[in-house]
């Protein structure tokens, strides 16, 4: 399993997972269209809706102009737009990048477009109404692992890469105005923090995580280590400015406090990779994890009870 996103617009309760087979390497993928639900032992989890796709799926995103609708990222380099209550087929097909893209995110605040990132050193601007992509960002030397917009701005994304770099683009310029040597290794995923429009948290192959002030991005204002292996992604609470959540090949996921450095919380139920984390936008205690153990944990975290 890939990445899931818990919808941002409209509830609570829905929760998209994007899986592919046989680790993304070969074979066929699967958007999974969850409803999380209480039980009598706790939560329940129930599939709704499940598309098919002929390669795997490498993220996922939801609309923000339309709370049936989610765009998708493939191995063949293809997105997707599909409507949970339509046909088994998506509604928009998009196929320009050239190798897998890896990434997508939409607008928080224009919300009439969102962004993909490529292993073929790119990004694109979409809209849902255009056939082609709006237009392509280039500056990474290796392949872009994901481009975050601003929630805080309607024209500014950052983007990470395996060439170490993290990098800050203004829609109405096609080159970066910005560049930040982050890591000593491949930068795998970034979040921006919700509360400070200036601050980004970066994950690294190199086991750690990196606070930055865009405006002083000479020196990382905290690193947080405690990760055994790679940080496969990164996402900072909707609730919180000081709290991260983190997942790692070590499987596990971990929280923590930006501000001190302090690792709260260690989540290690999974049993292979974790690769995929997101915070409930209503339910402020919830979180929810995606595994190459082919399962969701949604949970409250004990440090968040």
């Amino acid at each position: 399993m890939f990445a899931k996103h818990r919808t941002t617009g409209y509830n609570g309760y829905a929760l998209a997972v994007a899986t592919a087979s046989n680790f993304g390497l070969v074979g066929n993928g699967r958007l999974h269209i969850l409803n999380v639900g209480a039980g009598p032992a706790g939560e329940v989890i129930n599939t709704e809706r499940v598309f098919d796709t002929q390669d795997g799926l490498f993220d996922v995103c939801w609309s923000e102009v339309n709370e049936n609708q989610l765009v998708t990222a493939s191995g063949d380099g293809s997105i997707k737009l599909w409507d949970t209550t339509l046909a088994d087929f998506p509604i928009q097909n998009w196929h320009e990048h050239q190798r897998e893209v890896f990434s997508v995110n939409w607008n928080l605040v224009r919300k009439d477009s969102f962004l993909s990132a490529s292993w073929d050193n790119t990004i694109k601007l979409w809209s849902q109404n255009s056939p082609q992509s709006l237009q392509t960002f280039k500056g990474h030397s290796h392949c872009v692992y994901a481009a975050m917009w601003s929630p805080h701005s309607p024209s500014l994304f950052a983007s990470c890469s395996g060439d170490h770099t993290v990098k800050l683009w203004d829609t109405n310029s096609p080159a970066p105005v910005q560049t930040i040597l982050a890591h000593g290794n491949e930068v795998l995923t970034l979040d921006w923090n919700k509360y400070q429009d200036h601050t980004v948290v970066t994950g690294s192959v190199d086991h750690t995580i990196k606070v930055w002030d865009l405006r002083r991005p000479d020196r990382e204002l905290n690193c947080l280590r405690g990760h055994e292996y790679a940080v496969r992604k990164v996402k900072c609470s909707p609730h919180s400015g000081s709290l991260v959540a983190s997942t790692s090949y070590d499987m596990t996921m971990r929280m923590w406090d930006i501000t001190t450095g302090d690792m709260i919380e260690i989540h290690d139920a999974h049993t292979e990779f974790v690769l995929g984390v997101d915070f409930n936008l209503y339910r402020d205690r919830e979180i929810a994890t995606c595994a190459w153990d082919e399962s969701v944990h949604v949970f409250t975290p004990r440090c968040l009870m």
